[in-house]
């Protein structure tokens, strides 16, 4: 008689999509912990942008807060995960595009929202 392969908690394989939320997640834990007004924030990820003219894809976006519309920060996946090699790679791109869009949001420096910035 055989068992399953792995407790039933643990995962079996998780997709590329999760992973990516989970680098976002983490990073925005991080931002949170230093700037509260982001639990106000939707954060979102979406494949690729919307199409956009020009010879830079964007990595990311954000979108001020109007009337009930929360203030968004969206991460593209498939524009990240192509400019990035490792998970290692990605995690530290997801964190800068996050960083800079929260920057944007907030009328400050990405140095500002989170002073290692740039220094990984």
């Amino acid at each position: 008689m055989r068992g399953p392969v792995a407790p039933p908690q643990v995962p079996l394989s998780v997709s590329r999509a999760d992973t990516f939320r989970d680098l976002v997640l983490d990073s925005v834990e991080r931002l949170e912990r230093r700037w509260p007004q982001l639990q106000d924030v939707e954060f979102m990820i979406l494949e690729v942008p919307p199409v956009v003219s020009g010879e830079t894809v964007p990595l990311g976006g954000s979108v001020p807060a109007e009337k009930r519309e929360p203030a968004k920060v969206v991460v593209y996946r498939r524009p990240v995960e192509i400019r990035s090699k490792s998970r290692d790679e990605r995690a530290l791109l997801v964190h800068e595009v996050v960083v800079e869009q929260v920057a944007e949001l907030l009328g400050l420096s990405p140095e500002s929202v989170d002073p290692r910035y740039g220094q990984d």
